[in-house]
């Protein structure tokens, strides 16, 4: 008797136990869960937590609209802390143990290609957010930022027109700036430009004391022709870069500065008044006059509960991004992966300059190029775009090694990077160096 007791109480807690095992995982699947894999700390500080903030105020929207298939959105938000092995590490994290069913991240190349392998290992689903070098396309990863041919190309374009003849690439030491400067290098060759006329620095993340590189820069754009700069300084290295600029009287009259990873975040940190005129090229301004984007800033300086917060390109890459998964996840009903990857390909939503941002078969989107002028308050004034939309593209056309190259992730070729010359994926392991 006393044995059957003992029993019945064992299998009575046994029962209890499943029903709150069971209550748990039902109330854990209540909610679609969310990575965010941000530096909040770091060098990349200063750029990334805004990308955070943003996403949460996009998480907090979309639930005051109901969710997501009916359930309510949850952020995982996690900080890597600007360590890039530490990336990985989170992203694995995200995937495995939070069961996060997307992530939005990364803003450095070199955090994206920690990552990669891990997304690509659990099959996870990351948007990214920020322009980068190109010369790659993961089936798990939606490039929501610049390729080069839309942001590099037509900046350098631009320059050529205005009568630039001598180019010093200024860059941090990583995978993005140097593989840009070897696109752009190879494009000014071909347009002509003497290879003695294409000055190469680079220097370490966080990197402060810029009084000999700009002291150079000052010497070479005193020797006879027309000289700009091209900036690919990330992080807080870019806050003593224009100080230094402005130190030794560096103006946009004499030796224009063209940045591809400096907007409206970095310049509040800075006196924007000696820096009036240098440029940036990206897709994006807040000075952009249309109602969705004054919409846009209105909801962002009411979120963040701080009217002289700004807005700037890599938010609205993050906007665009958002908007597009949750449109795959509607139109594949389900958040599976490989479902929403699927789903996502071809559909399209409003970019906040007054275009559309379509998803393309190489996972990178049509997104139009501005030319943006410093103003004395940290905003851009717009002083050239294009007529429409550019459609992203992997691969450089102006390397040889990538120029017979495509991507495209659809059947029959579904191939990051296929050869259109031999027919033939060249697969992961084959692929260029990047």
């Amino acid at each position: 008797m006393i044995f059957s007791l003992g029993k019945k109480a064992i299998l009575a807690g046994a029962l209890a136990l499943i029903m709150l095992t069971g209550g748990a995982l039902a109330q854990a699947q209540d909610t679609i869960k969310v990575g965010i894999l941000h530096s909040l700390s770091g060098t990349m500080a200063i750029s990334e937590t805004t990308l955070k903030d943003s996403i949460l105020m996009l998480i907090d929207e979309q639930n005051k609209k109901g969710g997501l298939l009916g359930k309510k959105l949850e952020a995982v938000v996690v900080d890597p802390a600007s360590d890039w092995p530490m990336f990985a590490e989170k992203a694995r994290d995200l995937l495995t143990r939070d069961k996060v069913a997307v992530v939005f991240g990364c803003w450095t190349s070199v955090s994206r290609k920690s990552v990669l392998p891990v997304f690509e290992e659990f099959n996870g689903l990351l948007f990214y957010p920020v322009q980068y070098e190109g010369q790659e396309s993961s089936k798990n990863v939606i490039y929501t930022g610049a390729a080069p041919n839309q942001q590099a190309i037509p900046a350098v374009d631009y320059l050529l027109g205005e009568g630039v003849k001598r180019f010093v690439l200024v860059g941090t030491d990583y995978v993005f700036p140097r593989t840009a400067n070897k696109i752009v290098e190879a494009y000014l060759l071909k347009k002509g430009v003497a290879q003695a006329d294409i000055v190469t620095y680079y220097t370490p993340f966080s990197h402060s004391d810029w009084q000999s590189i700009v002291a150079d820069i000052k010497r070479i754009g005193g020797t006879g022709l027309k000289t700009a700069v091209i900036s690919t300084i990330n992080g807080d290295a870019n806050v003593p870069f224009y100080k230094e600029l402005a130190a030794q009287n560096i103006s946009a009259s004499n030796i224009p500065v063209m940045a591809f990873s400096v907007g409206e975040e970095e310049l509040s940190g800075v006196d924007a008044k000696p820096l009036v005129g240098h440029l940036a090229a990206w897709n994006y301004f807040q000075s952009v006059d249309n109602p969705a984007n004054a919409e846009f800033i209105k909801q962002w300086k009411a979120y963040i509960k701080d009217d002289k917060r700004v807005t700037n390109d890599p938010m609205e890459a993050s906007y665009i991004g958002f908007n597009l998964w949750v449109k795959a996840v509607e139109k594949a009903k389900t958040t599976d992966v490989d479902a929403v990857l699927k789903a996502i390909v071809g559909l399209s939503t409003p970019n906040l300059t007054g275009g559309v941002a379509k998803v393309l078969p190489n996972h990178h989107l049509t997104k139009p190029v501005l030319i943006g002028e410093i103003e004395d308050d940290g905003q851009f004034q717009v002083v050239w775009e294009t007529e429409g939309e550019v459609e992203g593209d992997a691969w450089s056309d102006y390397l040889p090694e990538s120029a017979d190259l495509i991507s495209d992730w659809t059947d029959p070729i579904n191939c990051g990077n296929y050869n259109q010359k031999t027919k033939t994926c060249l697969g992961a392991e084959k692929s260029p160096e990047k």
